[in-house]
């Protein structure tokens, strides 16, 4: 592996990262097939940026902290990561096929979810929840711990009642996994999202260190 300050880098469907000679990748974030780091940019110890079958790109001065994870997808749809100019990523966030706009700030522990978009100067605070296909404004504000979901956007707290029927009416498995609910019952349906996922990765017996 390569593990000098552009970090691990492994070649996946071909594709190897590639990094701006300004950006700082630490030796043991990992960064996986089509990823584009761009100038300035900072990506820390134990981050993951993986884009499967699409793409991710971190703009410039933009800074993914220790342990987040970032997933790009192409199983229900295209879903890159796309992160603007100068957006922070706080440790252990997780952010899957999504639109990050510019000077956004994403706290320890956020998540945002396919397809949601986040607005520019927007602020989702310590592990707050995007959901998939939710549209976040500009200079939005998600609370600690909240739940934003739909476009227009909600905000449910933990235990509001409607979280259930909330999720439920998105549809989530079809979004992130084209599981939908013709696909049978509860335990067929968790069968097929793991056996899509299984499919999916099955890519990664063919990676390789990008240095080869």
């Amino acid at each position: 592996m390569n593990t000098n300050s552009q970090g691990i880098r492994i070649r996946h469907r071909g594709a190897a990262p590639q990094v701006h000679p300004t950006a700082y990748v630490a030796p043991t974030a990992t960064l996986v097939g089509d990823v584009r780091i761009g100038p300035r940019a900072r990506v820390m110890y134990g981050a993951v940026l993986d884009a499967e079958g699409s793409h991710i790109e971190v703009g410039e001065a933009t800074v993914v902290c220790e342990n987040a994870v970032l997933r790009a997808s192409a199983v229900a749809a295209d879903q890159p990561v796309e992160l603007a100019d100068h957006v922070f990523v706080g440790p252990h966030a997780t952010l899957l096929g999504c639109t990050v706009q510019r000077c956004a700030y994403l706290a320890t522990s956020a998540n945002v979810l396919q397809e949601a978009r986040v607005g520019a100067g927007t602020v989702v605070a310590v592990a707050g929840l995007v959901h998939a296909r939710t549209v976040l404004p500009d200079e939005f504000f998600v609370p600690p711990y909240t739940l934003a979901i739909g476009d227009p956007v909600r905000l449910l707290a933990p235990g509001d009642p409607d979280v259930p029927q909330a999720i439920g009416r998105l549809g989530f498995a079809e979004v992130a996994f084209g599981v939908g609910p013709s696909d049978g019952d509860r335990l067929a349906r968790y069968e097929r999202i793991a056996e899509v996922r299984v499919n999916e990765f099955a890519a990664h017996l063919e990676d390789r260190p990008a240095s080869d």
